[in-house]
């Protein structure tokens, strides 16, 4: 077995990916990151990861463009050495209902949050092939995996195909022992939302049954266990964290719009 352990964590400048790699940095990994535009963000999270005693390896990624974005992710874990968890978290939304969306932005989303996914995937798990030893692959995906968000017909369909490619690697990875699940969250307290991660203590959302958006962390402390000893039984699976909102979605919004009649 390895001395080190390494991660890759893509979009790891901000949110739920920053959140991610000081975690696993917290469990022992050194740790590979991302960012697409804010260098400043990601200097931040190498940092933190430095602080606790890890390397900390950076890389501009770009899904835009998946292939190309993809020898980013070879570069990054050529600097590394090896890598032995992948966690596919950069993600795009353009909104638009569906007879409204233009297919260029429907590719787009789908380009970063599937595509990117598929590239970045394959480039792992063949690392992780070569190297022996297994690994652990995690897709963020959201709620809307399983639920339309209103208004953006591309975003719900990505994060569907993103849920089924979860379970088509881990069926593909398994005698390779590398286990893939994905982590489905709800309403997080993340720039992408216009949110710091303590809002997630101070702001009111009444329509979340919990009453409030996520912390980062509660997602990352999911990503960490996937990321253990204990969670060796464990692929295929997409595990909801959202406050209680798929209990009251779509349900709710049906019976109010009745009420409301």
């Amino acid at each position: 077995m390895p001395t080190n352990k390494v991660a890759a964590v893509t979009a790891s400048d901000s949110g739920i990916g920053k959140a991610c790699a000081v975690m696993l940095a917290e469990q022992g990994y050194d740790i590979g990151i991302t960012w697409h535009s804010d260098e400043s963000g990601a200097q931040d999270t190498a940092q933190e990861v430095r602080k606790l005693g890890r390397q900390a390896e950076l890389v501009q990624l770009d899904l835009s463009d998946p292939q190309q974005g993809g020898k980013a992710l070879e570069a990054l874990i050529a600097k590394l050495g090896r890598i032995d968890v992948l966690v596919n978290n950069a993600g795009t939304n353009v909104k638009g209902d569906f007879l409204d969306i233009a297919f260029d932005d429907w590719r787009k989303v789908f380009s970063v949050d599937v595509d990117g996914a598929l590239v970045c995937g394959q480039i792992a798990a063949r690392q992780m092939i070569k190297q022996g030893d297994g690994g652990r692959i995690i897709n963020i995906t959201s709620v809307h995996e399983y639920t339309p968000l209103p208004g953006s017909v591309a975003y719900t369909a990505a994060k569907h195909a993103l849920g089924g490619l979860t379970k088509a690697m881990a069926l593909s990875l398994l005698p390779h022992k590398i286990l893939v699940n994905a982590v489905a969250p709800g309403a997080i307290a993340t720039p992408m939302n216009d949110m710091e991660n303590a809002d997630a203590h101070k702001i009111s959302l009444p329509h979340i049954p919990v009453g409030r958006p996520g912390d980062t962390r509660e997602i990352a402390s999911m990503v960490a266990w996937l990321c253990s000893e204990w969670s060796s039984y464990t692929t295929g699976q997409s595990f909801i964290i959202d406050g209680g909102f798929m209990l009251a979605n779509p349900q709710f919004a049906v019976a109010q719009q009745q009420a409301d009649r």
